[in-house]
This record gives C-alpha cells, sequence and structure tokens, in this order.
C-alpha cells in the first residue's frame, strides 16, 4: 500500500501530528532543563582554558625572546671590552696627540655602550622576572580552570548518561513523526517554536485563551478551531491553535448556576 503524501491530510490529522510531535519536543526540552547551564559552562570553561594556553605560550616566547636579547647585548659589551683593551694598549703607540685623542674618543664610546647593554640587561632581567611571575598566576589559574572543567564534565555526563538513551528515543519518534507532516507546516512550526519562549509551536485553547500567551480568543475564532477545517494561528503571540478534545485534554466543565429559590410573598391578615 502506497504511504500516503503529507499533503494529502486532514487539516484535523495535521494538527494531531503537529502536537504529539509539540509534546514529544516538550519532553526534549526538559531534558535539556534537567542539564541546565551545564553545556553553556562546560564550553565556557573549554574557551577560557584555550585563552589560557595561549597567553602562557606567547609569555614563554616573550621569556625566551627577552634572554636571546640579553645573550646579544653580553656578547656586545664583550666585544666592547675587548676594543677598549685593544685601544687602551694602542694608545702607548701612538705618534702624536690627535691619535691619542681618536683611541680614547674609541674606548669613550665603547664604554658607552657597555653601560648602554648593562642598562638594557637589568631593564630586561626585571621584565623577565615580572613576566615568570605573570606566568606562574596563568599557569595556576589554567590548573583551577582545568579542574573546574574536569568537575562540570563529569556533573555532564552523569546527566548524559542518564537521560541519554530515553532522549534518543524521544529525537526517534520527533523523527518519525516529521515525515507525516507537510514540509511548509513543519518549517512554520519549527520558526514559531524558536521565537516563543517557552518553545511551544502549538497550543490549545483553555478557558477561552490562548494556552501560549493567555490572551482571550473570540467565540467565533474558537468555534472555527473547533471545525478544524483549516489551521488557525494566535492573533497575539501567533502560535498554532487546537482544540482541547483533540489534543487530548479535559477541561472542567463549569458548574451550572443553582435555580434562585422564590421568595413567597404572604398575605397580610385583614
Amino acid at each position: 500500500m502506497a504511504k500516503k503524501d503529507p499533503s494529502e491530510f486532514t487539516v484535523e490529522e495535521k494538527l494531531k501530528s503537529l502536537y504529539q510531535l509539540q509534546t514529544i519536543l516538550t519532553e526534549i526540552d526538559k531534558i535539556k532543563i534537567l542539564r541546565g547551564e551545564l553545556p553553556l559552562e562546560v564550553k565556557d570553561l573549554e574557551d577560557e582554558i584555550v585563552g589560557l594556553g595561549t597567553r602562557i605560550e606567547n609569555i614563554t616566547n616573550d621569556i625566551k625572546k627577552m634572554r636571546e636579547n640579553v645573550l646579544g647585548f653580553k656578547a656586545e659589551m664583550e666585544q666592547a671590552q675587548k676594543s677598549i683593551e685593544k685601544y687602551t694598549e694602542d694608545q702607548n703607540n701612538v705618534r702624536n696627540n690627535r691619535e691619542f685623542d681618536l683611541l680614547n674618543k674609541e674606548i669613550e664610546y665603547n664604554k658607552l655602550v657597555i653601560e648602554h647593554d648593562e642598562k638594557k640587561i637589568n631593564d630586561a632581567r626585571r621584565e623577565e622576572k615580572q613576566k615568570n611571575e605573570e606566568l606562574e598566576r596563568a599557569k595556576n589559574q589554567l590548573e583551577e580552570r582545568q579542574k573546574d572543567l574536569d568537575l562540570k564534565r563529569s556533573e555532564l555526563d552523569e546527566i548524559v548518561a542518564e537521560t541519554k538513551a530515553e532522549e534518543e528515543k524521544l529525537r526517534e519518534q520527533a523523527r518519525n513523526l516529521e515525515l507525516n507532516i507537510e514540509l511548509r507546516l513543519l518549517t512554520s512550526f519549527k520558526r514559531i517554536r524558536k521565537n516563543s519562549r517557552n518553545g511551544l509551536g502549538i497550543v490549545y485553547v483553555e478557558r477561552d485563551a490562548c494556552a501560549g500567551c493567555f490572551s482571550k480568543i473570540p467565540p467565533q475564532r474558537q468555534m472555527d478551531i473547533r471545525m478544524r477545517k483549516k489551521i488557525i494561528v494566535c492573533e497575539n503571540c501567533g502560535r498554532i491553535m487546537i482544540d482541547p478534545e483533540l489534543a487530548g485534554i479535559k477541561q472542567d466543565q463549569p458548574e451550572a448556576p443553582a435555580p434562585k429559590r422564590r421568595s413567597i410573598r404572604r398575605k397580610s391578615a385583614e
């Protein structure tokens, strides 16, 4: 027997399938609520740990560069010191004052180089000390965040393990139901559900009002909903409407008011 095309279903059948789908999706939403903010907290901690790892790597590279610079300054100082010793020795063999003064200037220049490099080395060592302290703080912070992440992951895994089978079963039921719903209607339903704060895309009439936004529904519109001849949405919130009977909801009927007792007038005795 050929499978019936979803577009050939009656409005009543479409509404019933949609409401069944909503019921299943609501159960899945409850499972997500049970997990609470844990998935987001885990994601935030993972992102923070990645950021801390990058920060530690950058600080480590900065320290490495500072140490390389210090080695460069030391090499430059050694070269300057050798030049001073050479020029000092050369001063003993000069033939005139002009040569002596030129060598003296070279000696002074190399002394300035040594002084400048010593300052650079001291600055680099101070900065390296600060970087090492910053690196230690970042490593401690990373260790703490990793512990927090391990704990949150453990809590999340425990909850997921408890609800995984049930969620998979519900999702399979939802997928099977979606095959029996017209694509255009299903797309509209999912859009309405996404924009709804409570995730309800289809609701029933409850006490003459929309069960989604609690806006009053005019009697004529309620009659149209009960007729199940066309898809009707709430004029206020845009949710698809269904009558309680089709949704399988039993509503208490208001009690009929008790008849008023007639007061009997007694004729006054003449």
